[in-house]
């Protein structure tokens, strides 16, 4: 770029800066006039609402003629003389009025013309149609609720700088309508699952975020400093444990949905907190844990959308037909033509492993080779709900062996979209063998690797007090929320996500 050229766009950056700060300092002064003549907006404390937009849309037949007392913020505003239209948004949509100076009064109507975009109205006033067929409200009073002091996004572009967007979430829930519909759809569909659950029998229930020993996933945690007992504690990565120790003390269904916190990178789908939900049965495997995903999935998607189908970046997944189930050997001997049940020893899985270009560390047994294999192979053709079960013993430390093949346990996850949707075990209640597992974990933990497991004797405690044949299971909350919204990236489903602070 030329130097003048250069020069005239730094010059234009300045200029436009300089337009803007007056366009703020004016607000501010209207702000100073409305107090000054005792019309202060923010000492208002409440305004009655009778009605929202859609509301007034939907009931028009019953409601012209009739009044109503709206809320929202001006979106829009056309003044002609004595008689002027704008456009308020509040939870539900937008909404026309119309305000006539011989109806509000000639001080309110020339209040209002001063009144900017962005500001905080509210509206009493009668429901009628306008030439046009717009349903609208006339109003007979118009009352500043909140004054805007910062200007919205152009409203025909909104507002697109994505890292904008999650910074300033607040702006893109009121310029972007359809961020709004993902999050209220993100509600429903938690308000659904607990209805689900709980007509199911189950019991909701919170436990510990901070924790002395961060179990239950294989994740790095986060550690902090807890100064009143001068101890080290760390945030949960996983609601497993303590969930458990419930069953152990007689809560046979129990459920907890909450944020957890895993010292990880971030990406299209990886958020350092993010929601889980688990859930544990007594007296039941991981064979009953699959029933229940199956009806619950077909369930939520029946209630939030409608109908079983979901398309998701234009391709159609369908949970109105019964999922597929399939050992995690025989999906890769499907996709890569390896089949794991003629590899008996780690060289044989290390000499397959260098075949098909499947990288390994020295420290990674047989079964962890099988899942390396599974993750290059087979996991991008997974679009279809798909039940992927029976893990190998080595990635798999908290869950039941196999009776009759016990270098695999009883655990599943489910696939879609190529993602994995949830973790599922027929748990291990067999504190001898937990402990043996613990150790291992340990043992990987002393030779560096951040992610293993530590023993925790409390939970082994509650395991030789005695718990139950127990299913259990995790599911990536976020994860559904972005395949029933269509969404492309979790932060595009979590309200506040993570980002690097600008002072930095």
């Amino acid at each position: 770029m030329a130097v003048s050229e250069r020069q005239n766009q730094n010059d234009q950056q300045e200029m436009t800066a300089e337009r803007l700060s007056e366009v703020l300092q004016v607000r501010r002064d209207k702000l100073s006039a409305l107090c000054e003549a005792g019309k202060n907006p923010f000492e208002i404390t409440k305004y009655d609402v009778t009605h929202h937009s859609e509301e007034v849309k939907a009931g028009f037949e019953q409601l012209e003629g009739k009044e109503v007392s709206v809320a929202g913020r001006m979106m829009s505003k056309r003044v002609m003389g004595k008689a002027s239209f704008c456009h308020i948004q509040d939870l539900q949509g937008t909404i026309q009025v119309y305000v006539a100076r011989d109806s509000i009064g000639e001080e309110p109507y020339a209040d209002f013309k001063k009144d900017d975009i962005g500001d905080l109205v509210g509206i009493k006033g009668t429901v009628f149609k306008t030439q046009t067929g717009e349903i609208s409200v006339h109003a007979t009073t118009f009352t500043l609720l909140s004054k805007s002091l910062q200007i919205l996004p152009e409203k025909y572009h909104g507002l697109t700088n994505t890292d904008l967007r999650y910074r300033q979430r607040y702006v893109d829930l009121i310029v972007n309508p359809e961020v709004k519909d993902t999050f209220i759809k993100r509600s429903k569909i938690i308000s659904t699952i607990r209805r689900y659950l709980d007509s199911q029998g189950f019991m909701e229930v919170e436990t510990p975020m901070l924790v002395a020993n961060a179990g239950g996933a294989s994740a790095r945690p986060f550690e902090t400093h807890f100064n009143a007992l001068d101890e080290d504690l760390r945030l949960r990565i996983s609601l497993e444990l303590y969930l458990k120790r419930l069953i152990v003390g007689g809560l046979e269904r129990v459920y907890e949905i909450g944020r957890v916190f895993r010292n990880e990178g971030l990406d299209t789908r990886h958020n350092p907190e993010f929601t889980l939900m688990e859930l544990y049965q007594a007296y039941t495997d991981y064979h009953g844990m699959m029933d229940l995903t199956e009806n619950m999935f077909r369930y939520v998607a029946n209630e939030v959308l409608g109908t079983t189908k979901i398309t998701y970046n234009g391709v159609e997944m369908n949970l109105g037909k019964p999922f597929e189930r399939i050992t995690m050997v025989d999906a890769v001997k499907q996709y890569s033509g390896v089949d794991f049940n003629e590899i008996h020893t780690l060289e044989e899985a290390r000499k397959v492993a260098k075949e098909h270009g499947v990288e390994f560390e020295d420290r990674h047994k047989k079964g962890d080779i099988l899942n390396l294999f599974f993750e290059t192979f087979v996991e991008e053709h997974l679009i279809q709900p798909t039940f992927v079960m029976d893990h190998p013993i080595e990635i798999s430390p908290l869950t039941k062996k196999k009776p009759d093949n016990p270098e695999y346990v009883e655990r599943f996850e489910m696939f879609m979209n190529g993602w994995e949707m949830c973790n599922a075990y027929s748990e291990l209640n067999d504190p001898i063998d937990q402990r043996e597992r613990f150790k291992a974990q340990d043992a990987l933990a002393a030779a560096g690797d951040e992610e293993a497991n530590h023993t925790d004797e409390d939970f082994l405690n509650a395991l030789e007090i005695g718990m139950p044949p127990t299913g259990g299971i995790g599911y990536g909350i976020d994860r559904l929320c972005m395949l029933l919204t269509d969404s492309a990236a979790i932060r595009d489903v979590l309200l506040f996500p993570t980002m690097k602070s600008l002072e930095q």
